[in-house]
């Protein structure tokens, strides 16, 4: 027979801090979203596994917690702290009274209180060793075997670190008053968080003058910071995920909300998007230049009722430069076809008008008739000079009319267009209805419409990739269709690598969503005040996503 220690917490944020404190029945106390009969129930909460961590108290006022598989368990001395400052735990530490602990990544999860352990009857020592087995193998990656302590087999969590053990009388010290004990207890966890700090890098931030855009992200994948990847969940669930999930059927809008579940190729290259993206002084000088019409954009898209994340699409089509015309004869802020400016003309309410386009060597102008551009663009348009794949509308006398340079007019076009993919059934149900819309501005949505369909338009590609895969594959499209590290401009003819997407559109939606996610930080640091970007500033606090960037003033990138 055994004294039976119980666990009592206090939780310290979200739906259940309104509650008294928690006593919860050891020496095993699992706790997550969902662990099992008499576990510790998370309700409410987001980035949480099912069993996220396990805490297990014993004899002589000992206990520790320890994460379940990779789950991210942080620990620090008081809940006043920079949870950005400090690292997941790799395996498990010791508790001592008043410390904090916050489950799950960084602005999301759940943070709560250790109070104390305290005696409440007696036990058999053979249901402490039956209550662990099941946590024995959910903490074995942390090292180690079992040990002994009081005479009993205890789980690998107390050999796994290297700690000081913390022993107390037969009265629990919380009880007797123990201040020296509590002391040491207490500068021991602050000196672990403070060495934790010391050894975490800096957040990250511009260091060279770098592009204002990157195709592709150049950071791999295995070399991703860790604190970032963690980080960055918030913002990218609100601005793709939860987007994704309200447009949606309520049960694939479920799954696409759990980070378990998340597209991780896509996430992942969202990371070294920013990554790569974070370290050039050039991209925040051109944000701090186009903070009108980026906010101009955002308030368009919000009276919409169209995910904010769409207005980085111009930024990676021209930089926001009205004037900018491709080798295709794209132009304007959203880069638009002229054949696909002609049939937005024709929606409701909109007026988007391209008409007597001038063309080198020609006496006569050119105006577009049909509503998608010819297939073999490069071999078959008009305005192509060919053998050189270069666009002949003439860049000093343009088109007489061409509101692709207006910014308002475009943008609404624009938004007409990103409706078709988000209002498309299949789309909607796939789960990834933001990707995809993005990924079909660059690839287009379905120009089967009009008579030129094409196997790389999103529609028939989702359509093509979806059959036969089970129902929650489907939200992972995009990661899937990610197979080359880069594109290049080669006239549109570079392998798929056994993609249904062609190289420049594998690379396409992930920069967009990374440089909206910089864009965010930026302008709510620095622009807070604007009501456009007020709404930004919670991602500037400590909890948000935006504390793992060094984000540059204005005089920063002005240097």
């Amino acid at each position: 027979m055994q004294e039976r220690w119980d666990v009592v917490l206090n939780v310290l944020d979200g739906p259940m801090s309104a509650m008294d404190a928690f006593t919860l029945r050891g020496p095993v106390v699992r706790i997550g979203a969902n662990p099992g009969p008499g576990g510790f129930k998370l309700n409410g909460y987001r980035g949480l596994d099912a069993r996220h961590a396990v805490i297990t108290a014993y004899d002589k006022a000992t206990a520790s917690i320890a994460p379940v598989g990779t789950a991210q368990v942080r620990m620090a001395p008081h809940p006043n702290v920079r949870w950005q400052d400090i690292d997941p735990m790799s395996g498990p530490n010791y508790l001592s009274q008043g410390c904090a602990i916050h489950l799950g990544p960084i602005g999301r999860g759940a943070t709560f209180e250790f109070v104390r352990i305290q005696k409440l009857g007696v036990w058999q020592q053979g249901q402490l060793l039956s209550a662990h087995e099941d946590e024995v193998d959910d903490v074995a990656a942390a090292g180690g075997g079992a040990v002994e302590m009081a005479g009993a087999p205890v789980p690998a969590s107390f050999q796994a670190r290297k700690v000081t053990r913390i022993n107390a009388s037969s009265v629990p010290l919380w009880f007797g008053g123990g201040a020296m004990i509590i002391a040491v207890s207490a500068v021991t966890c602050l000196g672990a968080a403070v060495l934790i700090k010391a050894i975490t890098p800096e957040p990250l931030g511009p260091v060279i003058e770098g592009e204002d855009m990157y195709e592709f992200a150049t950071v791999a994948v295995e070399d991703l910071d860790p604190n970032l990847k963690g980080g960055l969940r918030s913002g990218f669930h609100d601005f793709v995920m939860k987007p994704n999930a309200d447009v949606a059927p309520a049960s694939v809008g479920r799954q696409v909300t759990d980070p378990d579940n998340w597209d991780e190729r896509f996430y992942e290259k969202v990371v070294a998007s920013v990554q790569t993206h974070i370290q050039a002084r050039s991209v925040f000088r051109r944000f701090d230049e186009i903070r009108a019409p980026y906010a101009t954009v955002v308030d368009e898209l919000r009276a919409a009722e169209l995910p904010e994340v769409f207005a980085a699409i111009p930024y990676q089509e021209s930089r926001y430069e009205a004037n900018v015309q491709s080798p295709a004869c794209a132009k304007g802020f959203w880069q638009f076809m002229p054949e696909v400016a002609h049939r937005l003309n024709r929606e409701p309410d909109i007026e988007f008008i391209v008409r007597d386009c001038h063309l080198m060597g020609r006496d006569v102008t050119w105006s577009p008739t049909a509503d998608a551009p010819p297939r073999g663009l490069y071999q078959n348009a008009v305005y192509i000079r060919r053998p050189e794949h270069t666009c002949l509308i003439d860049t000093s006398r343009g088109c007489d009319i061409d509101h692709r340079v207006d910014l308002t007019r475009s943008t609404r076009a624009a938004m007409a267009s990103l409706r078709e993919p988000m209002e498309d059934p299949t789309i909607r149900q796939s789960g990834a209805a933001v990707q995809i819309s993005i990924l079909s501005h660059n690839s287009g949505y379905d120009d089967a419409r009009f008579g030129r369909g094409k196997p790389t338009n999103l529609l028939p590609a989702l359509q093509r990739w979806s059959t036969g895969k089970a129902d929650e594959e489907i939200p992972n499209f995009y990661g899937h269709m990610i197979t080359t590290d880069r594109w290049v401009h080669d006239g549109g003819r570079g392998a798929r690598l056994g993609s249904l997407l062609m190289p420049e559109t594998q690379h396409y939606a992930y920069s967009i969503v990374a440089q909206h996610l910089l864009a965010v930080c930026y302008y709510a640091q620095n622009y807070g005040d604007d009501p456009t970007f007020a709404a930004w500033r919670k991602y500037t606090r400590e909890d948000g996503y935006c504390r793992e960037l060094n984000i540059p003033t204005p005089q920063d990138v002005g240097r």
